[in-house]
């Protein structure tokens, strides 16, 4: 645990601080492009609810997790190079993360949600209780949660595959099996136009 420091000896909390913070795990694997295309056939196509009463603070977004450190700095450990966390504290000071939306390192990442907060909402997390909110918005079980640059954050904001596409090509395999994945695992409903736009980019996979 990233923050289980008490207790230790001198030197055992010297290299703890000093030490980069290590990689908690591996990002959740995609499905395959079979599993895939058998998901988005069964997820129901609706009319995107209302958007009346969403606040992204309703997925309290960033809780803290068993070992103290946040969601946030749960990612940012899990997929950064080198990182330095700050002394006796879970938030990292150095490193650098890949952002696969745009093929670009970066020194300051943002965490992005593969289905926005926004277009759960409008896919079904509308009628969910506080809890299931909550747990969506901090998934570090399913393909969720990923790097991201400012820039392609900001880029893609609240849109789906229907209204935005990684300029990274060569992502849109995984991208279009995350996605998916994600909107089967929460019984989120889709649109035609978003069925087609990841049944397009699921074409480019080869696996």
């Amino acid at each position: 645990m990233r923050r289980a420091l008490f207790g230790l000896p001198a030197t055992a909390l010297l290299l703890t601080v000093v030490a980069a913070a290590p990689a908690l795990a591996d990002p959740p694997a995609p499905p395959s492009a079979a599993t895939a295309r058998a998901e988005l056939s069964a997820l129901t196509v609706a009319t995107p609810h209302s958007m009346d009463g969403y606040a992204r603070d309703k997925f309290d977004i960033w809780a803290s997790q068993p070992d103290g450190c946040t969601t946030r700095q749960e990612v940012l450990a899990r997929d950064g190079k080198n990182v330095q966390d700050k002394p006796g504290s879970c938030q990292p000071s150095s490193g650098t993360w890949y952002s696969v939306y745009d093929d670009t390192t970066v020194a300051n990442a943002t965490i992005d949600h593969m289905v926005p907060l926004a277009e759960a909402w409008r896919s079904g997390a509308d009628v969910w209780s506080a809890d299931q909110r909550k747990a969506f918005g901090n998934d570090l079980k399913d393909p969720q949660l990923l790097i991201a640059s400012e820039s392609s954050n900001s880029s893609k904001s609240d849109s789906g595959p229907a209204d935005w596409k990684p300029t990274n090509h060569a992502f849109w395999c995984t991208y279009s099996k995350d996605y998916v994945h994600i909107k089967s695992v929460w019984k989120l409903t889709t649109t035609g136009k978003e069925r087609t736009a990841l049944s397009s980019m699921l074409d480019t996979c080869t696996s």
